[in-house]
C-alpha cells in the first residue's frame, strides 16, 4: 500500500524543522522527519497523537 504523506500546514517553503504525518491507517498516525524522508518513522497510537496535538496547541510543551 503507497502511503500519502502531509506536511503540517505551518511548514514553509524553507523547509524548517517539520513533521509529515500519513492518513488512513487504523488506530495509529505515522510520524516522520519532512527532512529525513528515507528516514524511520515513528507509529504513534491515535490517542497518543491527539494527546501530543492538544499539549502542543495549548503551549505546554516546552523546548
Amino acid at each position: 500500500m503507497p502511503v500519502s504523506w502531509r506536511k503540517s500546514s505551518y511548514s514553509n517553503q524553507d523547509g524548517g524543522s517539520c513533521l509529515e504525518v500519513a492518513d488512513g491507517f487504523a488506530g495509529v498516525v505515522p510520524v516522520r522527519d519532512s527532512k529525513v524522508p528515507s528516514g524511520p518513522a515513528l507509529v504513534l497510537a491515535h490517542d497518543d497523537w491527539t494527546t501530543f496535538l492538544t499539549a502542543l496547541k495549548s503551549g505546554s510543551l516546552s523546548d
